[in-house]
This record gives C-alpha cells, structure tokens and sequence, in this order.
C-alpha cells in the first residue's frame, strides 16, 4: 500500500513501498502541488491528443468522467464500457465509477478515493488519482536488471548519465534541478542534438530549457515541467519530474526497439587487458580508485549499520511504552498520556522518519555502488536487513495503532465515568436541596391552631407534597441505578459515591412514614372545621356574584348618558324598567346571604371555634352588603328623573330637527334650480346678449327677495346648534351647504352678468355679429366637455382648429400656440376663460385699427408733410380731441421742421404700445 496526496492505494504486486510519513498524512506543499497540475495536465494532454482532444483544467475537464475514460481507453488500448451522456450528478458519478473500475481491473485498487470527490473537482484527489495512473500505464512496467518502477527508472538514469560530468543521478529531484541530467539523457541517446561539452553546472535554468526544447521539438516529449518552478523550489516534486523522465524512458527504449535512435553502448569495462604503456604510477592510481571506491562502500555499510542500529534500539525501547496499557483509572491521567503520545507524534517520531528514509536510500545508493563497480550486493548484519527494519517499523506503527486506540477508548470509558459521576453528583446535589427542611416540616404541629381555609391549605400543601415526592421516587432510583453503574465501572472514587447513596436512601425512608403520619393529623383536624367552613363557602359562592351586581347596578345607576335621538332616550328608559323588575329576586338573594352569616355567628359563638368569624373564602362582610344594597334603593328613583328630564330634552331636539328639516327641503331645491338657470344663461345658447343680461338680472332680483329665507333658516339653525343637535335624518341639507349654495349662486349670476356685458362691450367695439358671437360660443362649449365655462390648453387647441385656425403640428406650431397661450391666458393659470377666448377671436376676426393706419391719416391731414401744426390739428379734429393731440405731441425733431411742427409719427406708435411714449 501506498499514499498518494492522501489517497490511499493498493498494488496486487507489491512493486511499491510505503512513501514519506507526511504523505501518508495527505499532506501536499503548494509548489509541489502547482508541479503536479502542470505536469500531469501536460501528460494527459500527450495522449489525449491521439484523440483528438485535450484538458485545461484538470482539475474540473475530469468532472464528468468522459475524458477521464477516453484517457484510459487512449493509454490502454482498451474499450471502456459507454460513458452516460447525461449532465446529472449522477451521470457524472457513474462515469467516474466506470474510470475507477478500469484502474482496479489493472491490478490497482484505491482505498479512499471516491468517485463524488472527483465530480466535486477535489484538486488533491484527482492529482493522485492522475499520479495512480501514470504510475501504473508509464511506471511500473520500467524494468532494469530486475529492478522495476521507481528503482528501475532511477537505475536507467543512473546507468545512461553515469559516464557524464557533474550528474550524479541519486533520486527524482534534486539530481535533476541543474538541467545537466535531463541533457545527459539526451545527449546519451542523440548526441548530435546536444552539445554537452558547451553546458554549465552554474546555468541551471539554460540547462532545463535546452532539454525541455530539444525533447519538445525532436522528441516529441511536451514540455511538462516550468524551469523557473524547478529552479526556485528547495525541493521539487519527485513525481513530476518521475512523470517526465518517464516519457524520456519510452521515447528512447521505444526508438532504441526499432532502431531510430543512435545508440550509444556503455563503457566497457576491462578486467585482464592491460596497454603496452601500463607502468606503475598507473597501477597506482588504479589501486587507489579501487580503494577508493571500496572505502566509501565500506563507509555507506558502516553507516547503514550505525543507523539500523540506532533506529532499531529507538524502535525497541519506544515499544514497551507503546504497549503499556497502565493508568490510574482518571480521566486527568489518561488525557495526560494522550497529550504524551501526541508530543511523540509531532517530536519524537518524525526524526526518525527522516532517519529511516535516509537509511533506505543510503542502502539502495550503496547497493547500486557495488553493482556499478561490479562488487557483490552488500548484505546486512542478522537482523539489520532493509525487511528487518520494514518489520520492526510496521511492528511501530500497529503498536502505535493499538496505543493510540486504546488512548481513545480510555478517554470515552473515563469521559463516560466522570460524565456519570457528574451526573450522579447533580442529581443527589438537586435531591438534597429538594430533601432540605422537610422532614422538619412533616413533624411540625403548625395545624393545631389553624382556621378551615388554613387547614385546607395545609392539605393541599400536604397533597402537593406527595405528588411532588411520588414524582422524585425516580430520582432516586435514578441516583441508586447510577451508582450501581459507577461501581460495576470501577469508578475511582465509588467509597464516597457509595456512602452518599446509602444517606438518600435512609432519608427518603424517614420521609415516607413521616409524610403519612402527618396525612393522619390533617384529616383529623379538618373533619372538626367542616361544618364552619360549608357555610363560609356558601356564603362566598352567593355574596361574590351578588356584589358585583351590586358594584356594576349602582355604577349603572350613576353612569353619565349622552344620546342624540328619541330612540336612545326610550331605549335606556325601557332597560331600566325591566332592572326594576329585578328588584324583588334582588332583595330575597339579600336576605338569604345575611342569613347564612347569621348561622355562622351563632355555631361560633355556641363552640367558642377561635377565628371562626373570618371567612377564609372572602373579604365581603353582610355589612358589605347591607349597605350597597341600601345605596341601590336610594339610587333608582334619582334614575327615574334623570331619564324623564333627557326625555323631554329629545323631544324639543325632535321638533327643531322637524322644523329645520322642512325650510331646508325647500330653499336647497330652490337654489340648485336657479343655480342650473343661471347656468343655461351663462352658455350663451338662449337668446341675445341683451336677453340673456335681461335675464340674469331678474333672477338677480328674485334671488335677492328670496334671502329672507335663508335668515330664517340661520335662526331656526342658531337654536338646533344650542341643543347640540349634530344629525339630522328628515333631510340631507346642512346649514353649510346651504350657505355654500347661496354664496355659489350670487357669485354665478354676477359672474355671468360681467360676462355678458363684456361680451356686448366686445362686440359694440369690435363689430361682431350675433352669429358669430353664436358661432364661438357654440365652439367653446362643445369642447367645454364638463361645463366649467373653462377650456383647457389642448381644448383650446381643438376649438381653434375647429374654427379653421390653422396650427401647424411642428416646432414652429407648438411655439406659436405657445404665444397665443400667453395672450389669452397671461397669468399662466392652465386654463382659457370664454372672456379671453372671445377677445382674441374678435381681433383675429375683424379690421382692426394699427399705428400704421393712424398714421397714414395724419399724414393726409398734413399734406404729406412728416410733420403736423396745431392749426391743422383745430382746423381738422374735433375740439376736445384736437387739444389731447397738441398736449401729447411731441415736437417735431427732423429735417424741414418749422416752429410749432408736432412729431404725428411718434404720437401714433405711442398710442399702440410701440415707443416709450
């Protein structure tokens, strides 16, 4: 079995041993894991490409396991089974499945790596499950002198670089961080595409890019590792660089098996022919070589030994530790070895680790040393072999193992007693704080003085007490069943547990006789009280419901009314002739509960019973209720004349409501029937101007003479007002829309009369016909939808074009409507009054007078003169007229005047408006 980035796999052949410790923890540093993905995403992309295909991702492009399968299918030269299409989880889970199975059909199975975890796009997993692969299909077929996989890719590098300078090929990453090992392999297979005696040890990153390129271009080998990363990482990753030697391995054995490779033999080694020129100094040095070799065997086997042996001693005295199960039965004690073998894990054992790793890899350097150097494989002392080690290691770890379980399983064991002896301490705590006071309580003789209600108090205590200890009967055996428990589990402290239980279990025998012998005492004392007590509880069931009564009938009695309406007023007299029928049952209930104190005052005072007198069941006294009764009967007839004056009240409000109600339903029709004449008049459809102004006058008379009206309702309003009258249901008129009424309709009549009279005015000056008059009219109500004597901008609009006004629809049009708005509607008011609409057609409809009229008239008058004297002035105008010329000329200022000549032109402009003048 092997780790993996966490994943743990199983080979059927054993090719592999257990890796690193911090590979069995699924640990993974972030540069060997940015290696991988760059790496392992480039190998599958050299096989995916036979496909047709490639990743980007590796990450997510395996998710749904169709490339994950075309990959094995590529690289196996297998059919897989057909992958679902589908792009449900579930599709995807079971084509990942599917690319599994096939693996653990190779002879590898994966131990803890689940299908769900690559559809989740598990990085760490599926980098592993990527490595599990490439070891299987390009790795573990690698097979040199017997050696196979890692050991035999290693040798095959070790054998191909041994003849070249400064590479000394001991492992799959530091031996290749230079770049000189990855241009030996090349230069070993095809010299002529490397000059190797050109390259540097001290130009590393030039050395891995000479051979990424030259494997990239004539090999065929896509670049799967970053110069810089190898270079700048301490240590990089051993399976990248094994995923990439691997492909140089195949490229070359492959070309090598069919002869396109230029192969370059091994030094031979010479072993009986010696050179004519063979003398001693080279005898020597060959000596010395031999020895030389010999003694750095020599020094790796003593090594070996020193560290088999330090390593096994530490495996030996550690063991006995391990397999001590000696506690002292607390859970304090065993947390304490907990954190002891913790420390071991994180101190003590990774050492030696390291140390065992080291050792491994000192024997195989030593073993492929005696090989290279034709020396016998080096045999360790008895009991000092690498499977020694690997025995007496894996002996290490299932001790560990078993210690660390049975750490854990006495930590729960103890966690369960000391959670059981805190359970047992919190209920006996609880149960003793219950227990406290009662057995004083139950030999206490507190009854012997007490009243009936006190006794049955008591009682009921009493009774609640032995529900409560009946219900804490579990407790204890709950207390007793725990401390059973504690002691079959060995607890460490069972004396003082036992002891404690024994003194519950005797004190909750003394409270049981105790509880019923005062059960006795109090049954004996209440059978004497019984009588009393029936005639108390009597008395409180009746006086009880009796005084509310009487509390809530003198509350009605005296309660403040407020009613508007005869209903309400007859209402509250009718309920308060049906509670004076009541009165009678009212009184024999009265006597009936005095009585039933009577009785009680008469067996106190015959057996002399102390307290007797007090009623345990209430505070009410029969003198309570003697004088709320006599309270009630003083209070029914002050009802009696509080209702009758609140009736006559309501019947004067009645008559005011009747009063005004018949003035209102006459003046309201009245003024909406003159408002709806006014109306019609003001529309300008009946009649001449002079009829319609006739009209509106008279009824301006008729509203006038009709005022008297109105005052008389203000009156007859003044008087429902003092009464508080706010309803009134024989009419819908209100004082207030009366008055709106009336104020609406003067207003409308003078309204209307200033309209007409402009209108008249505007047509005596402008000349306009009464048909066109009629005309506009006609236009401006037909677009005054809602008759409010009022034109909106765009009905205004509408009307004019109706009257043959053309208003162009462009930005022109828009500002010229602009400007006639602000002619008839100059105070910006949204709205065009008839008035305004009327004026404004007037002067687009009739000849009128302009300054240059006028002053082509004065100039007639001056005989084409640019000027004008005041004699021509008297001799042509009117008197009064020709003097308002002379005041307001100005003098003439221009050329050829003469003295007294007037500036006509100026004078003319002036009077429309045109100069400062």
């Amino acid at each position: 079995m092997m780790m993996e980035n966490g994943i743990s796999m199983e080979y059927g052949d054993g090719y592999m041993e257990q890796e690193e410790e911090w590979e069995r923890e699924g640990l993974l540093d972030p540069a060997w894991e940015k290696q991988q993905k760059k790496t392992f995403t480039a190998w599958c992309n050299s096989h995916l490409r036979k496909a047709g295909t490639a990743i980007d991702n590796i990450e997510e492009d395996f998710r749904n396991g169709l490339k994950l399968m075309l990959l094995l299918e590529v690289i196996s030269g297998e059919t897989l089974p057909k992958p679902d299409r589908g792009k449900m989880r579930f599709h995807k889970i079971a084509n990942v499945n599917k690319a599994l199975d096939f693996i653990a059909s190779k002879g590898v199975h994966l131990v803890s790596i689940g299908a769900e975890e690559i559809v989740d796009g598990n990085l760490k997993m599926t980098l592993g499950m990527i490595w599990t692969i490439i070891l299987r299909f390009a790795i573990q077929d690698i097979s040199v002198e017997e050696m196979t996989a890692k050991e035999g890719l290693l040798l095959w590098c070790q054998r191909k670089t041994a003849p070249y300078k400064n590479v000394n090929v001991q492992n799959f990453h530091l031996s290749f961080k230079d770049g000189l090992a990855f241009c030996a392999l090349i230069h070993r297979h095809r010299p002529d595409l490397i000059d190797y005696a050109k390259l540097s040890k001290d130009n590393p990153l030039e050395n891995l890019n000479t051979a990424f390129d030259v494997a990239e271009k004539y090999l065929d080998i896509p670049r799967m590792l970053d110069p810089d990363d190898l270079i700048n990482t301490p240590k990089p990753d051993e399976r990248a660089i094994m995923t990439y030697v691997s492909c140089y391995y195949h490229a070359f054995q492959g070309a090598q098996q069919v002869g396109n490779v230029t192969h370059v033999p091994e030094p031979t080694r010479q072993y009986t022919y010696v050179p004519n020129n063979y003398n001693a100094e080279t005898a020597a040095n060959r000596i010395c070589k031999v020895l030389k070799v010999n003694q750095e065997n020599e020094r790796l086997m003593e090594e070996y030994e020193r560290l088999a042996s330090d390593l096994l001693e530490w495996i030996r005295r550690t063991m006995p530790w391990l397999n001590s199960r000696q506690a002292d039965n607390s859970l304090a004690g065993v947390q304490k070895k907990l954190e002891e073998y913790r420390t071991y894990r994180r101190k003590h054992k990774p050492p030696r680790v390291e140390q065992k790793a080291k050792l491994e890899t000192n024997f195989n350097t030593l073993q492929t040393k005696l090989r290279l150097s034709n020396r016998p494989a080096y045999l360790p002392t008895e009991g000092k072999t690498v499977s020694d080690i690997s025995n007496a290691w894996k002996g290490l770890e299932l001790a560990e193992k078993a210690f660390e379980e049975w750490l854990l399983a006495e930590t729960m064991r103890l966690e369960r007693l000391e959670h059981l002896a805190q359970k047992f301490k919190h209920k006996a705590d609880a149960h003793e704080d219950w227990t406290r006071g009662k057995e004083e309580m139950l030999q206490s003789q507190d009854f012997r003085q007490c009243k009936l209600n006190e006794l049955k108090a008591l009682k009921k205590k009493h009774e609640a007490f032995e529900s409560d200890l009946a219900a804490h009967q579990d407790r204890v055996e709950q207390i007793a069943a725990i401390a059973q428990e504690l002691n079959t589990l060995e607890y460490h402290d069972c004396v003082s547990v036992n002891a404690r239980c024994q003194r519950i279990c005797d004190q909750w025998d003394r409270l049981g006789a105790l509880t019923q012998r005062r059960r006795t005492a109090l049954d004996e004392a209440e059978r004497i009280l019984e009588k009393i007590d029936i005639l108390h509880l009597e008395f409180a069931k009746r006086a009880a419901p009796f005084n509310n009564w009487l509390d809530g009938t003198r509350e009605d009695l005296v309660d403040m009314f407020i009613v508007h309406t005869m209903e309400e007023i007859q209402g509250l007299i009718q309920a308060h002739d049906q509670f004076k029928a009541t009165l009678g049952e009212a009184d024999k209930e009265f006597n009936l509960i005095v009585n039933l104190v009577r009785e009680v005052e008469s067996i106190v005072k015959q057996h002399q019973i102390p307290g007797g007198l007090e009623n345990p069941y209430t505070t009410l006294t029969a003198n309570d209720m003697t004088r709320k009764w006599t309270d009630v009967r003083q209070l029914v007839p002050q009802r009696d004349q509080t209702l009758a004056n609140e009736l006559r009240k309501q019947q004067n409000n009645e008559m005011l409501r009747r009063q005004f109600a018949e003035k209102a339903n006459v003046v309201g029709p009245w003024i909406e029937r003159q408002m709806d004449a006014v109306t019609a008049i003001g529309m300008g459809l009946q009649g001449s101007l002079e009829d319609q102004l006739h009209r509106l006058k008279e009824y301006e008379q008729a509203v006038y003479a009709y005022k008297p009206n109105i005052e008389e309702l203000e009156k007859i309003h003044q008087a429902v007002q003092e009464s508080m009258i706010f309803e009134n249901r024989y009419t819908n008129y209100t004082m207030e829309t009366l008055r709106v009424g009336w104020e609406q309709l003067l207003t409308s009549i003078n309204r209307n009369i200033n309209e007409v009279e402009n209108q008249i005015l505007t047509r005596d000056s402008k000349g306009i016909s009464q048909e066109q008059l009629n005309e506009f009219r006609s236009s401006f109500n037909h677009f005054d939808k809602n008759r409010t004597g009022r034109l909106t901008p765009e009905e205004f609009k509408s009307c004019l074009v109706s009257l043959g006004y053309s208003i162009g629809k462009d930005r022109q049009g828009d500002m010229d409507f602009q400007r006639i708005l602000a002619v008839v509607d100059p105070n910006s008011t949204g709205y065009v009054h008839f008035d305004a609409f009327l004026d404004f057609m007037t002067r687009e409809s009739t000849d009128t007078d302009t300054a240059e009229q006028v002053i082509d008239s004065f100039r007639i008058l001056a005989a084409d003169k640019p000027y004008i004297l005041p004699d021509e002035l008297r001799r042509e105008l009117p008197p009064d007229q020709a003097e308002y010329c002379i005041q307001r000329m100005p003098p003439y200022k221009g050329p050829n005047g003469v003295p007294g000549a007037l500036d006509y032109m100026s004078f003319s402009t002036a009077l429309y408006g045109e100069t400062d003048l």
